[in-house]
């Protein structure tokens, strides 16, 4: 076989050569050590956890060590695409905060080594294809859908291992005057590669997250251009990330199982082969057992999810980072205002089993988040949830921003800041009292212990005495004093003691008071709370609960 002509025959368009690609696509000019790394989705329209889980190794190794993180496109999967998947892909990383370095936009490429859309690039790919056949190390196949079909039936029959080797590769070894008669009659046909593996050798190979390993060489000859003159996966990631010149390839373990088909590709072309990093697949706990995230079982494992939510991005992106290394929790403790872009990250630290995802512990990491942040960045991220997913709440928030800033900032700073909430979809039901169209009080939390008479006499002696100009230990004290005329103790030690002597402490005087001002018996400080309502709204709401003590007794 003259593999030179049929190149040619096959590929009469493809002018450029290798060589000319690689001096099209330079090394890049970086710094030594820095890291190359990119995000590569296809435009599905869905956006999971795992792809943000990977996105996040890859920026931390490249800006880490000053290198180029970009996004590629791979959308020669023309089946999957759907309507606005490249605008999708860049919103979410955008809310994310992952911006890429360079790669494709929705005004076009960024960036020397484009274009980064594959099905921009289908002349890149078939030049190399082109220089496989030549080399005798591809070539084209006209099986039908139906022949192929056949093959895996005689396989299973068989318990063969399934594919197209050996003796099912009908058209590896045909002769040079089948293949041109073939191609003389425009039968469609696919180009795969030769592949020189057997599955009774090993490969050894170094992972960056599962260490050493040991895989069995691919003895397939797999298609490396479709009919459509797209490469497939395989095929196009070697070429792009090549001429891309990445150096580390982060991906789920799911794709251990066809490396050594592109370690092979990679050989066969004589290209240096990148680094490559297999994260561990996503995993929950379900009835005691871990099984990995299911897009059909687990609403957390899509993207939309976070926003429509209400989780904060910080908030979602620190606990990936629990997820991802090990030691980072130690490192937020010791550095607990410090960017998480500080953190050392290492794919060393990396878990090469399952990452265990509890949504439970993410709440707890937003709540932290959350208490770390300004009145300032609380007030902006709620009224940018909620003009998206409840704008009624949104517009109450902005009527007044410098009141909904001073309800923010009740516990906010400070060695223990309060930690009420840790989603934005959370602060309506945490701030609610404080806007009368919200306020909807729950006095059945009152001191059951207490009388009705008696809470109606503190109601009312109170509306006399309230002063909002008394500070907070002057506040308190007249708390304490006016204990007596209830029989109540304003010594909680005491009242431990003997709790048959008294009606009850200043805890419960205040509870009263709390649950006539706030509608519940759990709120921030009631002193903060009572001078940010005023003395007008104070006296109202001790009215209405007066008012519905009336009503109860009726």
């Amino acid at each position: 076989m003259d593999y030179q002509k049929l190149a040619d025959r096959l590929f009469p368009h493809i002018s450029e050569t290798m060589e000319m690609m690689e001096e099209k696509y330079p090394e890049r000019d970086l710094p030594e050590g820095a890291k190359v790394t990119r995000i590569a989705p296809s435009p599905t329209g869905f956006m999971h956890l795992g792809n943000l889980y990977g996105a996040m190794v890859d920026e931390r190794l490249a800006h880490q060590s000053g290198g180029v993180f970009y996004l590629r496109i791979e959308d020669t999967d023309r089946k999957r695409l759907v309507e606005n998947g490249v605008e999708t892909i860049l919103k979410v990383f955008h809310k994310f905060g992952l911006e890429f370095d360079e790669g494709a936009t929705l005004e076009g490429d960024w960036g020397n080594y484009g274009p980064y859309t594959q099905s921009e690039r289908a002349s890149i790919y078939q030049t190399y294809v082109k220089a496989l056949v030549a080399m005798g190390k591809a070539y084209p196949c006209f099986c039908t859908e139906e022949e192929l079909a056949a093959i895996h039936e005689e396989q299973e029959k068989g318990k063969e291992n399934f594919g197209y080797y050996g003796k099912y590769a009908v058209w590896r070894d045909r002769s040079e005057e089948e293949v041109y008669e073939e191609l003389d009659k425009g039968t469609p046909y696919v180009i795969r590669f030769r592949s020189e593996g057997s599955i009774e050798r090993k490969i050894r190979f170094e992972d960056q997250i599962k260490g050493k390993m040991e895989i069995t060489e691919n003895d397939q000859d797999v298609v490396i251009l479709k009919s459509d003159g797209l490469p497939t996966y395989h095929f196009a990631h070697v070429i792009d990330d090549h001429l891309m010149h990445t150096t580390h390839v982060v991906r789920g373990e799911e794709w251990l199982s066809t490396l050594p088909i592109h370690l092979q590709l990679f050989d066969a072309l004589g290209l240096k082969k990148p680094k490559y990093a297999h994260t561990a697949q996503l995993m929950k706990m379900d009835d005691g057992k871990k099984r990995k995230l299911s897009k059909r079982k687990d609403p957390e494992l899509a993207l939309d999810f976070y926003f429509q939510n209400g989780i904060p991005v910080k908030g979602a992106v620190e606990y990936l980072l629990t997820l991802l290394n090990s030691n980072f929790e130690d490192w937020r403790r010791a550095n607990p205002d410090a960017p998480y872009q500080d953190f050392p990250f290492s794919t060393k630290k990396m878990s090469g089993s399952g990452a265990l995802f509890d949504i439970d512990k993410l709440n707890d990491v937003c709540k932290n988040v959350v208490s770390r942040m300004s009145a300032e960045e609380v007030y902006e991220k709620t009224v940018q949830w909620a003009e998206e997913y409840d704008p009624d709440f949104a517009a109450l928030l902005k009527e007044d921003p410098d009141y909904s800033k001073a309800i923010l900032s009740i516990g906010r700073g400070g060695k223990k800041p309060r930690k009420d909430f840790g989603r934005w979809s959370e602060v309506k039901a945490y701030v609610s009292f404080f806007f009368e169209p919200l306020f909807d009080p729950k006095y059945e939390e009152l001191p059951a212990h207490l009388s009705k008479e008696v809470i109606g006499r503190i109601l009312s002696d109170y509306i006399q005495i309230y002063d909002p100009s008394l500070s907070q230990d002057e506040w308190f004290a007249q708390l304490k004093e006016i204990c007596p005329s209830y029989g109540m103790t304003a010594d909680m030690k005491a009242y431990k003691a003997a709790p048959g002597e008294y009606t009850g402490s200043v805890g419960d005087l205040s509870m009263v008071l709390r649950i006539a001002v706030c509608g519940r018996s759990q709120a921030p400080d009631l002193y903060s709370v009572m001078q940010l309502l005023g003395k007008e709204r104070i006296i109202r709401r001790l009215d209405h609960l007066k008012e519905w003590l009336a009503a109860e007794n009726d």
